[in-house]
């Protein structure tokens, strides 16, 4: 009886081995639950596009990305190294990575979605945000999954590129074609790297790196050139998380108090976006604009009206300089005291006319009546 007990303790399996045989059992459940806390740690550690703390993290998960998959791609083809003896952080490494890597990639691209659909309208961006959320959702599928090591690498390159795209305008201090291009130069650099230092020390390799590092990393960047010249990529890092319709823009001391008749339950509009205009009136278009610190750049506010045959006409360009660094954004605004009853449409956005945000109003006119503004504090 003893020696029974003794040889089933002995052939019970360690708890790394039942962790092993959880993960193999249930590996499609750990990697849904990896992208929901990707997910959960990016809204809790995340804060501006401009925060030193985000950059690190970004960057550190890019590093640690580009370091597996290389590794990986060295042991492709080749019999694993046994980790077992090793120490318990290299054991866990070699038994996780895969896990870690999308982990990793789930996260980074949950942020780029996020920062690139806050810098521009939903409808302008549409075709360039559904890639990324396809993309986001790919890197949990099993079918994508099963692509191996060039799909993981074309992830990467989208995460980098992303990544240049956000930070290269917060360190120069300004968009534009220029900056644009110099970013996507930036986000190549690390698989270029990668690729030139095994040309140079493993030229045996280097057929494969060039199918499944260098082929990846090129469609990515004709990706986002094309995009770019399609104005469909947003100008990120600026953002807009408020635009309104008002009649009256006053600034006090540090305070700007804006007036308007809009009703308490139309909660969902900034301002009269039903905007009733009575002699001498004029409209003023209110916005906060996020820019990263030391920022400093100029957009340009567009006034459309709506005209049956010829849709959005433009009627006026207001140029507007801005300046990053406040909390809550940038606040400027623009008014109009040419106008006609009609539908309206005004845009803010870059000077190669790339929008950053939008607000529709209803303009009607009538003769002076009696009205009380209520008054928000912005």
């Amino acid at each position: 009886m003893e020696a029974e007990k003794l040889t089933g303790a002995a052939q019970s399996p360690g708890a790394i081995e039942r962790l092993r045989l959880y993960y193999a059992r249930n590996e499609q459940r750990i990697a849904v639950l990896s992208f929901i806390c990707g997910f959960v740690f990016d809204i809790l550690m995340v804060d501006r596009a401009d925060s030193w703390h985000a950059i690190a993290q970004q960057l550190f998960y890019l590093a640690v990305i580009l370091a597996a998959l290389t590794q990986m791609f060295f042991e492709e083809g080749v019999s694993a190294p046994d980790p077992a003896g090793r120490f318990f952080v290299v054991r866990w490494y070699y038994q996780y990575r895969t896990a870690l890597v999308h982990f990793f990639l789930g996260t980074l691209l949950n942020v780029y979605t996020i920062f690139f659909f806050k810098s521009s309208s939903l409808l302008v961006s549409f075709a360039f945000l559904i890639l990324l959320v396809f993309l986001l959702w790919a890197n949990e599928s099993e079918r994508f999954k099963a692509m191996g090591l060039p799909f993981k690498f074309t992830l990467l390159a989208l995460c980098s590129m992303c990544f240049a795209a956000n930070v290269v305008p917060i360190f120069v201090g300004s968009i534009g074609v220029t900056v644009f291009l110099v970013s996507m130069l930036a986000g190549c650099v690390p698989q270029l790297g990668v690729a030139w230092w095994i040309r140079r020390k493993r030229p045996d390799h280097f057929p494969r790196a060039r199918k499944q590092m260098l082929v990846p990393l090129g469609a990515v960047l004709v990706a986002f050139l094309a995009f770019y010249w399609l104005r469909w990529i947003p100008p990120v890092p600026l953002s807009i998380p408020f635009i309104g319709v008002y009649h009256a823009v006053e600034k006090r001391g540090d305070e700007y108090r804006l007036s308007h008749e809009r009703p308490i339950w139309r909660v969902w509009q900034h301002g009269d976006q039903e905007f009733l205009a009575q002699p001498g009136d004029r409209v003023f278009v209110y916005f906060r604009i996020f820019s990263p610190t030391r920022f400093s750049d100029q957009v340009q506010m567009r006034w459309y009206l709506k005209d049956d045959a010829r849709g959005w006409v433009l009627q006026d360009t207001i140029p507007i300089k801005i300046v990053g660094g406040r909390a809550e954004g940038f606040r400027g605004y623009g008014f109009k005291t040419n106008y006609q009853p009609g539908e309206w449409k005004v845009q803010v956005g870059t000077l190669d006319n790339r929008e950053i945000g939008r607000v529709y109003f209803s303009l009607e006119t009538g003769a002076e009546w009696p009205r009380q503004f209520e008054v928000e504090i912005q």
